[in-house]
């Protein structure tokens, strides 16, 4: 892969985590039913990517990268508890993909 591309993929990764820094009314859940994956997804993919390269990342930094907080602090004040509703729909959507 070219140094040119590693770029682009890093910028276009930058501004995914903006734009879900800016979309926090966007729950994680709703992200799993309608995409099959959310913020914490990432966060594991990002520590995985790292831990593949030799660099450890423990599983709390590497949601606070993603969170650009800590994710006890981002749960609490932008988390709320998932409805009946979405709750629902994750396990059909679940359901749907196996």
């Amino acid at each position: 892969m070219s140094d040119i591309t590693t770029e682009i993929e890093a910028a276009a990764f930058r501004r995914l985590l903006e734009h879900l820094d800016r979309r926090k009314d966007v729950q994680n859940i709703d992200l799993m039913i309608l995409a099959g994956f959310c913020r914490n997804c990432l966060a594991d993919w990002y520590r995985e990517a790292a831990e593949a390269r030799g660099v450890e990342i423990g599983r709390e930094q590497a949601r606070e990268r993603i969170y650009g907080e800590p994710f006890a602090e981002w749960k609490a004040r932008h988390q709320p508890e998932a409805t009946p509703e979405q709750l629902a729909a994750f396990e059909a959507a679940r359901k749907q993909a196996h």
